[in-house]
């Protein structure tokens, strides 16, 4: 029984001091684990259940759970609140999924962008980067100050409020402000 217990604890402390070397980042009340992928952070965090939500209507969750790697901008629910009053009730119904994937697949990026690779390119092209999407669209990225800003085809804003959110699959980056394709 000794020796039970003796294991149930080492396993435990193994567990903890696991999860302690994980350096995680906070979004949406949630830490948001590096060996997680992006489908498994994204439903814990309480800021990106619209969201969450939004990707599975599209059919896009296998694509998240994937490999990648990917960069994703993604919005939280005060980002999609921000669009006009029945927007997102319109897009997550069944006839809308090919407008909504746009959407969606507007905001991620394949490959693995941190703030330092998305600040290396913003400098390369003497102040604006531009990135194409897995949608295919350019969304342009910039800094104003030490804020970096992210620019869609429309010319619509948003803010990276929360950058380098890694993830076994690829990186987040948590902005105010749905991004639109045109």
């Amino acid at each position: 029984m000794k020796k039970l217990i003796v294991i149930i604890c080492a396993l435990f402390v193994s567990t903890f001091t696991f999860a302690q070397k994980e350096k995680t980042v906070e979004v949406g009340g949630a830490p948001m684990y590096p060996s997680k992928n992006i489908v498994q952070n994204a439903v814990n965090s309480e800021d990106h259940t619209t969201l969450v939500a939004a990707v599975q209507a599209a059919g896009l969750v296998s694509t998240l759970e994937s490999q990648g790697p990917f960069t994703v901008f993604a919005p939280t629910n005060g980002a999609f609140d921000k669009l006009p009053e029945g927007t997102v009730a319109t897009l997550v119904k069944p006839e809308n999924k090919a407008t909504l994937t746009k959407i969606l697949t507007y905001h991620v990026v394949a490959g693995n962008y941190d703030s330092k690779a998305i600040k290396m390119a913003i400098d390369k092209g003497n102040g604006t980067a531009s990135f194409t999407t897995v949608e295919g669209d350019k969304l342009m990225a910039k800094m104003e100050g030490k804020k970096l800003v992210l620019i869609d085809e429309k010319g619509g804003k948003s803010y990276v409020t929360i950058k380098d959110v890694y993830q076994s699959n690829g990186v987040i980056h948590v902005i105010d402000t749905v991004v639109m394709p045109n």
